[in-house]
């Protein structure tokens, strides 16, 4: 089998806030959407479930350097255009204290069908998140890595986690996106499936009952695009950070490449039952990387630290092959530093501590992230 390409995109979900109110904005400047195309020729820049977001998604990058470039164009486009019009792009999975009953959905004929079929679950979708697609071209091996990478899907979670407040109250939980999420139907881990025809036949049944127009409506946090031939990461919130997030797309490529390494010498990470991935996926929400995930090879808890150099040691040679060791090991500074979550309640603690009131609070938030979203993009 020839070596997949192993090439990256990325597609990130922004919420657009005024700069003044620091709330959501109802309704987009007219032609905001084509400035920020213009400004980004051959990559995404369109419009998402709420009028409050904004999606972007990189060009095909065969490595980490073209991702950064690329990511970095589309982060400074869519924080300058939306400048001009006196708005700013926040990159966390939600808003600190908007209220989801005060939004409007884009007037789209997807959009319209998924909001009549599923009401107040579709309504409360104020979230936001990161993708992440790398490049595999053979059917039956894309298959066969998703049933294997599954298992470290909660370990991509822990460290992206970006969505702790929801309607102004710390949730306790580190990504409280995934709440909302899990709410509407085909979203989860992914099914497990023995062959690429087996995944096809599930498809079709769905889409010969009616029930959806083609896999693209299949949101598990993991699945094989419909639209590129990659494997797709949908379960990491959006990072406020840029150095984070790249740090998660050469992971997510490294750890891939791992998997395929130990297929090419007859060998293959074990599979575990949905039920331990699932308890797993479930501490990473609540926990981010604070109290260790399960090592489900032991049975026992392990320091996400511990985990996190072991991933390190298992995929170092995929990190020098793909040229992304200075991304790679980015995950110390995630460690040290705290994803955008921890960030998010420190300065919220902070600006409580300063003799702000809970409104004020909040809104020092929002201008943390507002901050954060875009450092380093102009550089």
């Amino acid at each position: 089998m020839q070596e997949p390409s192993f090439s990256i995109g990325i597609e990130e979900e922004y919420l657009l806030v005024d700069r003044k109110s620091r709330d959501l904005v109802t309704t987009q400047p007219a032609n905001m959407l084509e400035e920020c195309a213009e400004r980004c020729s051959d990559q995404l820049v369109s419009p998402e479930l709420l009028r409050a977001q904004i999606e972007v998604g990189t060009r095909v990058c065969r490595n980490m350097a073209e991702a950064r470039a690329s990511l970095s164009e589309l982060r400074a486009a869519v924080a300058d255009v939306a400048d001009s019009h006196g708005l700013a792009p926040i990159a966390a999975s939600s808003h600190p204290f908007a209220h989801w009953e005060q939004q409007k959905h884009t007037e789209r004929a997807r959009y319209a069908a998924l909001y009549a079929e599923m009401q107040a679950a579709a309504r409360r979708l104020l979230i936001c998140g990161m993708h992440v697609h790398v490049g595999i071209d053979d059917d039956e091996l894309r298959i066969d890595l998703m049933n294997q990478f599954s298992y470290f899907l909660p370990h991509l979670l822990a460290l992206s986690c970006s969505s702790p407040f929801w309607e102004a109250r710390d949730t306790g939980l580190k990504s409280y996106r995934l709440t909302v999420f899990d709410a509407v139907p085909r979203t989860g881990l992914p099914e497990r499936f023995d062959s690429y025809a087996e995944y096809e036949r599930h498809i079709r049944v769905l889409v010969d009952a009616g029930l959806i127009p083609d896999s693209t409506m299949i949101w598990w946090d993991l699945r094989p695009s419909a639209r590129y031939p990659t494997l797709e990461t949908r379960i990491m919130d959006v990072c406020t950070s840029m150095d984070d997030a790249l740090c998660l797309a050469a992971l997510t490529a490294c750890m891939l490449r791992m998997l395929y390494r130990l297929r090419t010498n007859n060998q293959r990470w074990r599979m575990y039952s949905r039920l331990m991935l699932a308890e797993n996926r479930w501490r990473a929400m609540r926990y981010s990387f604070d109290e260790g995930l399960i090592d489900l090879g032991r049975g026992r808890i392990i320091p996400f630290a511990q985990l996190v150099e072991e991933i390190l040691e298992l995929t170092r040679e995929d990190a020098e092959a793909l040229d992304c060791v200075s991304e790679v090991e980015h995950v110390h500074s995630i460690l040290t530093h705290g994803t955008s979550a921890h960030r998010q309640v420190r300065a919220h603690k902070a600006a409580l501590d300063g003799g702000a009131d809970s409104e004020e609070a909040v809104q020092a938030v929002v201008d943390h992230l507002i901050e954060e979203t875009v450092r380093g993009v102009f550089d």
